[in-house]
């Protein structure tokens, strides 16, 4: 499983670096992404779904957003 740390980062560089790495990755790999952006909240969900992939679990711990993500 990949591990995408984007803490800190501003919108749209979290969706961007997501959309990014799915594309290096084999189908059927895993990616878990945290950040610190609350539009992610609404931008990594929408880049999935539009990629094709699966959001397969999103959650919050405090400030940081994390989603793991199964490429289709």
């Amino acid at each position: 499983m990949t591990m995408l740390d984007l803490r800190g980062l501003k919108c749209p560089l979290p969706a961007l670096r997501t959309r990014k790495a799915l594309t290096r990755l084999a189908v059927g790999e895993v990616i878990t992404v945290a950040c610190t952006d609350p539009l992610a909240a609404i931008d990594i969900p929408h880049c999935v779904a539009e990629a094709g992939d699966l959001l397969e679990e999103s959650g919050r711990d405090g400030d940081t957003l994390t989603f793991r993500i199964r490429k289709r």
